[in-house]
């Protein structure tokens, strides 16, 4: 065989790299499409909540449908962000809006999911718990943390009203009215009231009270106190 000339060799010296290149590239682009697929996002099944007293089965299943609507939604961010990073869109107003979008659809599918899992309980919170203990130190007495409470879920326009704890320990009542804006930064929620309309409209109409009180009724509290620190 002749000795190959300086052009030939590097020809296929530049096209030996470009093959690994490229089979580099599928890797990754084959690993990141594994880590989003990874990341999707499942809704769950909070069928055990139909038949809960002061609820109805519409009411529930209504609001089941947006929690899955919010789910889905954020699915499809995760997807369409990551494509358009890769199609360098990055900056484009249609990115910068969906970025801005991705907190709310997410926090809506989150914050409806610790609803949904502080419901479904039958008994009372346990005074002797950690919770009732930590409730009452920092709000004086049960009673005044469930008249703050209450009165958080009671005020005037639609949203969410969250017992926080702060990483210090400290428990907050606080009122959030969009899903994306007004967390306290580093807290953790604890017990979670949506108060938006789908919520108790069906069934209670504009007798918010009533709906917070059915609420109470049926809060889950080991599922509250397990999320404490």
């Amino acid at each position: 065989m002749g000795a190959w000339s300086r052009r030939q060799f590097l020809t296929l010296t530049a096209m030996s790299g470009m093959t690994l290149i490229l089979k580099e590239t599928n890797i990754s682009f084959a690993q990141a499409r594994k880590e989003e697929k990874m990341m999707a996002y499942t809704a769950k099944d909070y069928g055990k909540l139909l038949g809960m007293e002061g609820f109805s089965e519409t009411l529930l299943k209504n609001h089941f449908t947006l929690y899955q609507g919010y789910v889905t939604n954020t699915n499809k961010l995760v997807d369409t962000l990551a494509q358009m990073v890769k199609e360098g869109k990055v900056g484009t107003p249609e990115y910068s809006e969906l970025k801005r979008r991705f907190g709310w659809e997410f926090n809506g599918m989150r914050l409806h999911e610790y609803y949904f899992e502080n419901l479904g309980g039958k008994g009372a919170l346990d005074k002797n718990g950690k919770l009732a203990k930590k409730i009452a130190q920092d709000f004086g007495s049960y009673e005044d943390w469930e008249k703050d409470f209450k009165g958080v879920g009671a005020m005037r326009g639609i949203g969410w009203a969250i017992l926080y704890q702060d990483a210090s320990g400290k428990l907050f009542n606080c009122w959030i009215q969009e899903h994306d804006g007004g967390h306290l930064a580093g807290c953790t929620p604890i017990l979670i009231l949506d108060v938006f309309e789908h919520a108790f409209m069906i069934d209670y109409g504009l007798k918010r009270p009533d709906y917070i009180g059915a609420f109470f009724k049926n809060i889950d509290w080991k599922a509250a106190e397990a999320r404490l620190k």
